[in-house]
C-alpha cells in the first residue's frame, strides 16, 4: 500500500505537495469516496479521481534543461511569466526537480516521475549540485577557512563538499567561485555568500550529480537517456 499523495506524485499528475493541498481541499476521491486525510494508504487497484478526472499512470519523461534567466522554476506563474515547463515541448504533466531561482541560470532536471524526483531531492543520498557564483569582492584564505569549516544558515550549519577560486578580477572588484553543494534549501548558495560579506552577482548550476550541460545552449532542452535515468535511480 501507499500513501494518497505519493501515489499522485508518482503518477506524474502534480507535485506531493500540491497532491496534498488538493486533498485537504476535498479534491481528491478514492473509489468514490471523498479523502481529505493525508495519510490515508491505498491500494493498486484503487480508483482514484482528482477534480473528477480518473488517475491514470503516464508514460514517464525526462529532460535536461539548460535554465535561462528570468524564468519560472514552476509549472504555472499567476503573473504569466515564462516558466520552465514552457520550454519543454511536451503535452505530459511534468515538473522541475527542485528549482532554480528567477534570475539563476543552469541544469534543471523536469519529469514526471515522482519516485526519481524524491530519490533526487531526499537530503540523504546527498546528490549534489556544483554551481559558478560571480560574487563582489575577492575572497581570501580566511573566507574560503570559513566555508570550509561550515557557516550557520538559518539555524543550521551548512558545509560546501568542495569550493574552489576560478578567476578574480581585481579592477572590478570580483570573484568566481566554483561551489559544489549536496542541500536544495531555497537560495542557499546565495545565502552562503552573503554570510561571509560576498553577495552573488551572477550565478549558474553547471552539474547535478553526473549531468552536464555539454552542448546546450540557455533555453534548450533534451531527453534524458535510458542508462542515465538508471544511473540516477542507482543514487538512491
Amino acid at each position: 500500500m501507499e500513501r494518497l499523495q505519493k501515489k499522485i506524485a508518482n503518477s506524474g499528475y502534480t507535485s506531493r505537495r500540491k497532491a496534498e493541498e488538493l486533498i485537504q481541499k476535498g479534491k481528491v476521491k478514492v473509489n468514490g469516496q471523498i479523502i481529505t486525510e493525508l495519510g490515508y494508504k491505498v491500494e493498486e487497484s484503487d480508483s482514484i479521481e482528482i477534480e473528477n478526472h480518473l488517475l491514470k499512470e503516464e508514460k514517464k519523461e525526462y529532460y535536461l534543461l539548460f535554465k535561462p534567466e528570468h524564468t519560472i522554476s514552476s509549472v504555472i506563474d499567476e503573473h504569466n511569466r515564462t516558466t520552465v515547463v514552457d520550454l519543454i515541448p511536451t503535452k505530459t504533466r511534468i515538473y522541475p526537480v527542485g528549482r532554480l531561482d528567477y534570475d539563476t541560470t543552469g541544469l534543471l532536471i523536469l519529469t514526471n516521475d515522482g519516485k526519481l524526483a524524491n530519490i533526487l531531492m531526499h537530503p540523504k543520498n546527498k546528490v549534489e549540485k556544483t554551481y559558478i557564483a560571480k560574487v563582489e569582492g575577492i575572497l581570501d584564505g580566511e573566507d574560503f577557512q570559513k566555508l570550509k569549516k561550515g557557516i550557520q544558515i538559518d539555524g543550521r550549519k551548512t558545509i560546501p563538499v568542495r569550493i574552489k577560486l576560478r578567476n578574480k578580477n581585481q579592477k572590478k572588484n570580483q570573484s568566481k567561485i566554483e561551489i559544489t553543494i549536496i542541500e536544495g534549501r531555497n537560495h542557499i548558495v546565495k545565502k552562503i555568500f552573503e554570510t561571509i560579506n560576498h553577495p552573488v552577482i551572477e550565478l549558474k548550476r553547471e552539474s547535478y550529480a553526473f549531468l552536464n550541460l555539454e552542448g546546450l545552449k540557455k533555453g534548450e532542452a533534451r531527453k534524458l537517456t535510458i542508462k542515465e535515468i538508471k544511473k540516477l535511480y542507482a543514487l538512491k
